[in-house]
């Protein structure tokens, strides 16, 4: 059970209604520890799902005061440790509302958002990450392949840019389209390089393997999406899922590109379907994803916007998917 304490100063009179308010939640613990200058140190132990109820009525009722500023820590453990949770009390009964089970949007965002930064590191990353999966190519090696993926920072950029889609957020939105661009371009230009400097043979397993769309490797990438923003919401390890989702972008990626500066633009053509099947495919899971773990802005006017926005972006992604599809059944 993941737990947060959360810590803000407010005045004795503000604090004085925090535990009127707080009456309806799942507190574990709260304290309050007065300050040299009159002021009040307010500290809430709570479970993970139950902090971003809390936190927007904290919001709502303590925001416009100036100075006032809430802090959200992880918790590692505690003790004595939390009971375990009882199926129904007098307080909570079996009818109340199940809270989601992920972390708090705002800490969801900055967790997010730095994987939208295109930095030295994020480009150095990806150039690194090319060159191991263009050698893994050349040689027909599997564990190379997967070391380049371990590499690969595609995961951050995607998911900020289906994060953003869902809560409108237009510069996040920008941040993560520009980064993911960079990504791209910079795997495909350092790609083609390497293919027309050293040939690398179509007819190899791993090469040939990527220049077919089929429906496994769609279905691969929407689980990849998926994967990728649950382990986000749910504020667990994203090592691994950064590995799935780098399986469905860059070794397509990197094969087009070898295969382009090699000479062998129609095969190129197969692996450049490939990755945008899945480009498309990752970015959709993740937006579904988020609107399933009830993702959204806190006020009514942000959440029209992002409604506009995410329906908007669900039926360009669609739209572009399907279009895919009919071409590579067609050709």
């Amino acid at each position: 059970m993941a737990l947060r304490l959360i810590e803000m100063v407010l005045t004795e009179e503000d604090s004085e209604e925090v535990l009127e308010l707080l009456k309806d939640y799942k507190v574990l613990e709260h304290r309050q520890i007065r300050l040299s200058d009159g002021q009040v140190l307010v500290r809430i132990l709570l479970e993970a799902e139950q902090s971003e109820a809390v936190l927007d009525l904290l919001e709502k009722r303590y925001a416009d005061a100036e100075g006032n500023r809430v802090v959200i820590l992880a918790v590692e453990a505690t003790l004595p440790r939390p009971e375990p949770e009882s199926a129904a009390t007098p307080e909570q009964p079996l009818t109340e509302e199940k809270q989601p089970e992920r972390i708090r949007r705002e800490e969801l965002y900055e967790d997010i958002k730095n994987g939208a930064t295109c930095s030295p590191v994020y480009l150095t990353m990806v150039v690194l990450s090319t060159i191991v999966a263009a050698v893994g190519l050349y040689h027909n090696s599997v564990t190379i392949i997967i070391g380049a993926m371990v590499i690969a920072p595609h995961l951050g950029p995607n998911v900020a840019l289906a994060l953003a889609t869902t809560l409108g957020d237009l510069p996040l939105a920008r941040d993560a389209f520009k980064t993911n661009l960079s990504g791209i371009a910079t795997t495909t230009v350092l790609s083609v390089i390497i293919g027309t400097l050293v040939s690398v043979d179509p007819t190899l397993s791993e090469v040939a393997l990527r220049t077919r769309v089929g429906l496994d490797d769609i279905v691969l990438a929407l689980a990849s999406g998926c994967a990728g923003a649950l382990a986000f919401t749910i504020g667990t390890s994203t090592t691994l899922i950064g590995v799935a989702v780098a399986v469905a972008l860059l070794p397509p990626l990197v094969t087009f590109g070898l295969l382009l500066g090699g000479g062998h633009p129609a095969l190129a053509m197969g692996a450049l379907a490939l990755f945008l099947v899945n480009l498309i495919s990752v970015n959709l899971a993740g937006v579904v994803t988020f609107l399933v773990q009830g993702i959204h802005p806190a006020t009514w006017w942000e959440k029209d916007q992002a409604e506009k926005a995410t329906n908007t972006a669900l039926r360009l992604w669609v739209a572009l998917l399907a279009a895919l599809v009919v071409l590579i059944l067609l050709f």
